[in-house]
């Protein structure tokens, strides 16, 4: 018998759903739609979860009342980077008006996250439809939906394997401010002293291994001279590829309260970005910041802004 097998049922939350009761004592998991959050799909050189995260509010900058007010998820896809912004306590009023306690809800997922099972729409109350349009989750009118097309239900299938990691029964959905934050810190610099040093000092070995296969698989590499020059072109590939991750962490670490990145270009030869900054305070540190990165700074005239580059 499988323990941590998930019998939890899933609920589609909706702005038209009624009122709920008689709540499974195991708990639920509650899957959003695209009335509860706002998404944005980009390609960019980043390759940790956290990296994206950081730049997640600037992605959002101008589409979202106040960028403050919301927290962000975000998941690798095949060729992007998914983000989903949403402002969880307008999520909980919204749950509690319906009847849902906190303290049932074991996970939240969104329905982007499984896009590719929408394949039929999904009936929101007597008015709305759930459909995937060109690999996005969108609500639209049940009115235009074609007569010949039958709608399905939402089912365990559909749960992601990705999800908020929300408290267990008997715990608040999201705990207070400061434990949170403390929490995500320690975490975040868990997650980057376990991957960095995994991938630093695993790395050899792997080329190693990969090597070896392929010099089974083709005894005519086995020239010093080939290996040596195979090595060489990949080491040149993996230390162009190290150095705009290490650009990306370091711009990241300049997204703070009051400095807001606008745009980023960045290819094999050179980089640059441009930030908004609210004073000449966040100006100034954020010059110390690029100076301490030996990144060339240009100021953007009649403003504070700045505009950052450099070489890789």
């Amino acid at each position: 018998m499988n323990f941590m097998e998930n019998d939890r049922p899933l609920i589609l939350i909706h702005s038209q759903m009624e009122y709920l009761s008689g709540i499974s004592s195991k708990g639920v998991d509650i899957m959003l739609t695209p009335q509860f959050y706002t998404i944005k799909r980009e390609s960019l050189p980043v390759k940790y979860a956290y990296e994206a995260k950081r730049i997640a509010p600037s992605l959002f900058e101008g589409l979202l009342e106040n960028t403050q007010d919301y927290q962000y998820f975000v998941q690798k896809e095949e060729d992007d980077w998914l983000f989903i912004a949403y402002d969880i306590e307008k999520i909980k009023a919204f749950l509690i008006n319906r009847g849902l306690a906190l303290t049932s809800i074991s996970k939240m997922y969104f329905a982007e996250q499984s896009s590719a099972l929408f394949k039929a729409p999904v009936l929101l109350g007597d008015n709305d439809a759930l459909v995937n349009i060109d690999g996005t989750i969108t609500v639209i009118p049940q009115i235009v939906l074609p007569e010949d097309e039958t709608p399905i239900k939402i089912n365990k299938s559909f749960t992601p394997k990705k999800g908020l990691a929300l408290e267990g029964r008997g715990k608040s959905l999201i705990t207070n401010t400061e434990t949170y934050t403390l929490a995500s810190i320690l975490a975040l610099f868990a997650v980057i002293y376990f991957v960095e040093g995994a991938r630093y000092g695993g790395e050899d070995a792997e080329q190693e291994a990969q090597m070896r296969l392929l010099l089974e698989d083709h005894p005519s590499l086995q020239s010093s001279y080939k290996r040596e020059s195979i090595a060489n072109k990949y080491k040149i590939i993996d230390k162009k590829e190290r150095k705009k991750r290490d650009v990306i962490k370091a711009l990241s670490h300049m997204i703070f309260k009051g400095s807001t990145l606008t745009s980023l270009t960045l290819d094999d030869k050179k980089f640059e970005a441009q930030f908004r900054c609210k004073d000449a305070n966040v100006n100034k540190k954020l010059s110390d910041l690029a100076k301490k990165e030996n990144f060339n700074i240009s100021p953007i005239s009649k403003s504070n802004d700045l505009k950052i580059g450099g070489t890789l």
